[in-house]
């Protein structure tokens, strides 16, 4: 319900996105709210997944999927990392994860994340500048704090301004979409923020659900997102935080039990829209029952 009353606010108004400077019509978002959700109850998590299949959401096709976490249940997040690029279904299975979704940016070559990362208080990476900048690149603008209650925190533009936070879990990544309610003003780039492509986020409502979200993209069947538009769905998810994760081939939304191994959208690292085309990657977020 809390889902629903979310998103049917925005169906009466224009709702003026001022940090992006654009206003919305609700017609998107009567698609979103209106649309044939698949529900799966997932012992107090839920899962939702949804296609629009003839370019009725932002004129396009799109699967998505969001694992919704409330902030009451027997679950908690936790980081995982691996010197040697594996799929995040691997990562999880690994760590006896019931759901997982791939992290932050890493090196394609080296295989280590390019973005800070500390676990258990130990501090795995740091921030890795860009050729353009002189402390940190635009996707680490943005912290995934593993409290006992999550939270996204903006950061500075110090280099490794997350050595001062005391968390002992943290997953430094980017952009930050929304921010306190407030929607984050992204860069000019023509290809990372304006053209679409598979997204992964996490979201915070504010009742403290947490939210993992993918899109599919590269392919007809899901043309993904541009940032506008995932800023736009994470918005009438609910969200008043939002933090975009590493996207493109590496999306990956993974839940323990289900069919396919348990990858939930079409990861298309092979150019297909299956199950069959995960990329493998440097770091994960995964559930873990409180239970075990």
């Amino acid at each position: 319900m809390f889902f629903l009353r979310n998103i049917i606010q925005t169906l009466f108004t224009v709702v003026q996105f001022v940090g992006g400077g654009y206003a919305v019509a609700p017609s998107d978002s009567l698609t979103l709210v209106s649309a044939p959700w698949q529900v799966d109850t997932l012992d107090g998590m839920v899962l939702k997944t949804v296609h629009f299949s003839h370019q009725e959401y932002f004129q396009s096709n799109q699967y998505m999927a969001v694992l919704e976490i409330p902030a009451g249940a027997d679950y908690g997040l936790s980081f995982a990392y691996e010197p040697q690029r594996t799929p995040t279904t691997t990562i999880a299975q690994r760590h006896h994860a019931v759901a997982a979704i791939n992290g932050s940016f890493f090196d394609m070559d080296k295989h280590n994340p390019i973005c800070f990362l500390r676990i258990d208080g130990k501090e795995v990476s740091e921030n890795v500048a860009g050729k353009d900048t002189l402390h940190r690149k635009y996707y680490q603008y943005g912290t995934l704090a593993l409290t006992p209650r999550p939270c996204i925190v903006h950061t500075d533009s110090l280099r490794n301004w997350e050595r001062c936070l005391s968390y002992p879990d943290i997953m430094t990544a980017g952009p930050l979409l929304i921010y306190h309610d407030s929607v984050q003003a992204m860069r000019d780039d023509l290809s990372f923020v304006y053209k679409r492509h598979n997204r992964s986020a996490v979201g915070i409502r504010p009742d403290g659900t947490v939210l993992l979200f993918v899109v599919d993209g590269r392919t007809k069947e899901s043309e993904g997102m541009s940032l506008d538009e995932l800023i736009k769905t994470m918005k009438w998810l609910g969200c008043c935080d939002a933090l975009n994760l590493d996207g493109g081939g590496s999306t990956t939304l993974y839940v323990q039990g289900l069919p396919h191994n348990g990858v939930v959208n079409h990861p298309s690292d092979n150019g297909n829209f299956d199950r069959k085309g995960e990329r493998a990657v440097s770091n994960a977020i995964l559930v873990l029952s409180k239970k075990d």
